[in-house]
């Protein structure tokens, strides 16, 4: 993924000025930074949700993102959320994403029966789920203890996929392959 010259405003403000970074399109990249520097909107222009008006972006496609919030479907259990983004075919494979986030246990509860870290892992099983060529995660870890995010994390490399993680935990990024600091 390749982005150069970057430059993204929302009216007057800029959120994004002359960005020039390569992210590799293989293995676990952080990206990091303070809040408020423009992490989510990079990944809404990677992911093509937001036009720049400014520079050019290559990222292949397609690309999942998972939002900062998590947008569950109400009433609908933690099975039936990563079920619905699945053809028929493949709804099998609905407890396997559930087992990687830890939560297959929590299978028959509806988000109202759900604490935050717990919505928070259904919605990152639930864009797993989805085929893509790269995986754009919005603070995937937020609300979910460091532990159980760790061990999470160990098992989206062993994935193979190539991810871009947001987020401001450092020992997170440490065990990520790659670091980009916005």
């Amino acid at each position: 993924m390749k982005v150069e010259h970057l430059t993204v405003r929302c009216g007057d403000q800029v959120v994004l000025l002359n960005i020039m970074l390569t992210i590799e399109e293989e293995g676990l990249t952080f990206l990091s930074g303070p809040s408020g520097v423009g992490k989510t909107t990079l990944l809404r222009v990677l992911a093509g949700m937001t036009v720049p008006r400014e520079g050019r972006v290559e990222c292949p496609t397609p690309a999942v993102l998972l939002f900062q919030e998590d947008r569950l479907f109400p009433g609908l259990t933690a099975l039936g959320q990563v079920e619905a983004v699945l053809s028929r075919e493949r709804r099998g494979e609905a407890v396997r994403w559930l087992e990687l986030v830890e939560l297959a246990d929590a299978a028959d509860k509806t988000p109202e029966e759900l604490s935050g870290g717990m919505a928070r892992r259904v919605a990152l099983a639930r864009a797993l789920a989805v085929e893509g060529a790269v995986w754009l995660l919005d603070e995937p870890f937020a609300g979910v203890d460091r532990e159980c995010s760790l061990r999470i994390l160990e098992r989206l490399k062993a994935l193979g996929r190539p991810m871009v993680i947001t987020g401001h935990d450092s020992e997170l990024a440490q065990r990520c392959d790659r670091t980009i600091s916005l």
